[in-house]
């Protein structure tokens, strides 16, 4: 059963040996991110699905990780202090492998070191559920409508089973909102986020599958609108609300938290 759902950003510097001085500019999202974890653990999920970038995209396919160990840590970013690890819960990941690939091209794969784009997460959310199991799921290139389509897929198995489950999208928005900005500046970066965040908001599943490609490319919003879109495809027949816990961006990147209350 899914007992919780959400999305969170993946910010490097929210990381306190990576951050260090830099992490008082997260002040509101690491505000958010503790009032998430607290929300998320009232909950007493089993398992954490996570919706995102667990390793390389697949172009043409969905992915799930099977490695029954999983670690993470932010040596590329110089931190050389922490690490964690989980356990993947390999049998229900390979039942929602198996409920979808007869409709959708899916793959398996194997990597036990997760990508900070879910580590980051992972060191957020679990600091009160150390022994939570963890399943890496991957959103591909595929159109909007095969992702909601298989986070139909994700929710049907789910459904099916007793164990407690949360699933979080794990993105951040534009990476494209100051002239400073890592991925360099776009003027439609901003009007990215700001229609995102209402179309959210407002649950307006089509108006997020039917934005602009051209906007989307030039905001580089790819990760957020897909794993949103799968995110969306497991939840939308569910009584939910919105609530956005913060959005801000100091380094010229959408940072969005929001927890779908049901």
């Amino acid at each position: 059963m899914i007992v919780f759902a959400g999305l969170v950003p993946h910010p490097p510097l929210s990381i306190p040996e990576v951050g260090k001085e830099n992490t008082k500019l997260l002040e509101q999202t690491e505000k958010a991110l503790q009032q998430f974890e607290q929300e998320l653990y009232a909950t007493k999920p089993e398992v954490l699905v996570l919706i995102g970038r667990h390793g390389e995209i697949q172009e043409h396919n969905f992915s799930i990780n099977q490695s029954p160990d999983l670690k993470v840590d932010f040596k590329d970013f110089g931190d050389l202090l922490t690490t964690l690890k989980f356990n993947n819960d390999i049998g229900l990941g390979y039942k929602i492998k198996e409920a979808a690939e007869t409709k959708l091209p899916m793959v398996l794969t194997s990597a036990d070191k997760l990508d900070y784009a879910m580590g980051v997460p992972l060191y957020h959310l679990t600091k009160h559920l150390p022994e939570i199991k963890v399943i890496p799921i991957g959103y591909s290139n595929l159109d909007n409508k095969q992702h909601l389509e298989f986070g139909h897929h994700i929710h049907r198995m789910i459904d099916q089973s007793a164990t407690r489950v949360a699933i979080i999208a794990c993105a951040d928005l534009s990476p494209k909102l100051q002239k400073d900005s890592p991925a360099g500046f776009s003027p439609q970066g901003q009007e990215f986020d700001q229609k995102l965040i209402e179309f959210i908001q407002n649950k307006d599943i089509e108006k997020i599958s039917g934005l602009d490609h051209n906007l989307v490319e030039q905001a580089a919003g790819q990760e957020a609108l897909r794993s949103l879109l799968v995110l969306f495809g497991v939840i939308k027949d569910l009584n939910y609300k919105p609530n956005k816990l913060s959005y801000q961006s100091p380094f010229g990147i959408g940072y969005l938290v929001i927890n779908f209350e049901s």
